[in-house]
């Protein structure tokens, strides 16, 4: 085996190297198989469990359970691709190596990278020591997201404060959609009349397109939701819940302020993972650094990204990844073929707002936040079609049809399929 630049020889090669097998990682192996069954894959990824996270918030509500929402990864890696279980430590793209955290180092020809991100629950101080006790909760965690629904059918009255932490987060409907879910189950068993609802949340929008927030804004104004913009949680006691907000004022001045609460549904600070973001291959903000239409790293060109990792301008959704993956195998395919490039990724992702049990605002966007509905209805109404395709198409989708490399292609909208 030849030796590498640096004169170390790898300890193991790869045609193409993946790291991550969640949605991304999984999607693009079976995807790159399906189309090149020869071709050399490994996947590196330490999880033995794969979960389908967009139904976490179905899970929280008590609409699905966590069990079907988890599977083991190892049956998920498609058959000819080899898993490495192990964690990345760092990259080495001048040598096209990553160093294992086990000291192995893997030579590829071709890099995927999609780890993801991490939530950063340490930043918020105290949440880690109160989370999923003490009325906290949170639908972006395994461990705590049936506690959501403990927390929400418990809850008689009082004040319950829902969270969104500043951008860029993983499905940035996610904070909201729970707290649309919890107030319409609280309507129905009659508590909500006396239940104090707030919306803290970072920013200064509801939704990152304004196609979309009227309807949004709707749901908030039929609840009686309490919008508190350009408030973001940083403190939380739990034994005595109280949670302390840094708000900033309309004069640009910052001042902490104390909540009390009944209940609290925490959505954690997000960013890259840490091997990414102190790599060669990062941009200022730690995130993956790709061509926002290949999708191939700026500076390496034997480096494609995809997924939540990933520093481009479309929502980190399910959907996005879904939209990408057929675009990396392009062109990834071509790069060893030595032809031009043939995938083009629009920024398409798209978010099913859960306004209500029965009752999703069916958001899809392309770069710059341009609308790109794919059916012959307006769909900032809240429709139970689209509470169908979300509680019952698209897992299936997920499971039988992305993560198998089976996933129809389909040049633009409107196709539900492209979901």
């Amino acid at each position: 085996m030849a030796q590498s630049e640096a004169g170390k020889t790898p300890d193991l090669r790869y045609t193409v190297v993946i790291v991550g097998g969640g949605a991304a990682g999984i999607a693009v192996a079976a995807r790159l198989l399906h189309e090149r069954p020869t071709l050399d894959v490994a996947v590196i990824d330490p999880a033995t469990t794969h979960a389908y996270q967009p139904g976490w918030t179905l899970v929280g509500a008590g609409v699905m359970t966590l069990k079907s929402t988890l599977k083991q990864e190892g049956g998920l890696i498609p058959e000819g691709c080899t898993w490495l279980r192990a964690a990345v430590d760092s990259f080495q793209p001048e040598e096209k190596q990553v160093t294992l955290t086990d000291g192995r180092t893997v030579a590829y020809n071709r890099l995927v990278v999609c780890p993801g991100l991490q939530l950063d629950w340490d930043k918020i101080e105290g949440l880690s020591e109160t989370l999923g006790r003490n009325g906290v909760c949170s639908n972006y965690s395994k461990d705590t997201v049936e506690y959501t629904w403990t927390c929400i059918q418990s809850l008689s009255g009082g004040t319950a404060l829902f969270t969104q932490p500043p951008m860029p987060i993983k499905c940035a409907g996610a904070p909201q959609k729970i707290a649309y879910l919890a107030s319409d189950y609280w309507r129905k068993e009659g508590t909500l009349n006396r239940t104090n609802v707030e919306f803290c949340l970072s920013g200064d929008a509801l939704f990152g397109v304004a196609y979309y927030r009227p309807a949004l804004q709707q749901a908030v104004d039929y609840y009686g939701i309490n919008l508190q913009y350009k408030h973001t949680l940083i403190a939380v006691n739990g034994p005595e819940r109280k949670a302390t907000f840094a708000v900033t004022g309309p004069d640009g001045k910052t001042e902490n302020v104390v909540k009390d609460f009944d209940m609290l549904h925490v959505t954690p600070p997000q960013s890259a993972p840490d091997f990414v973001k102190k790599s060669p291959l990062a941009n200022s903000g730690g995130w993956l650094d790709v061509d926002p239409s290949t999708l191939r790293h700026t500076q390496y060109d034997s480096v494609f990204g995809l997924g939540d990792v990933i520093g481009t301008s479309n929502a980190k959704t399910m959907a996005a990844a879904r939209a990408q993956t057929p675009v990396v195998t392009a062109n990834l395919l071509a790069s060893l073929d030595g032809k031009p490039f043939s995938g083009v990724y629009d920024g398409y992702g798209a978010c099913p707002l859960t306004v209500g049990y029965g009752k999703i605002v069916l958001a899809e966007f392309l770069y710059g936040g341009k609308p790109a509905p794919s059916f012959p209805y307006d769909q900032r109404k809240p429709s139970r079609f689209a509470w169908f395709l979300k509680t019952t198409v698209f897992p299936r989708v997920y499971w039988d049809m992305m993560l198998k490399g089976r996933d129809i292609s389909v040049p633009h909208h409107p196709e539900w399929i492209k979901l």
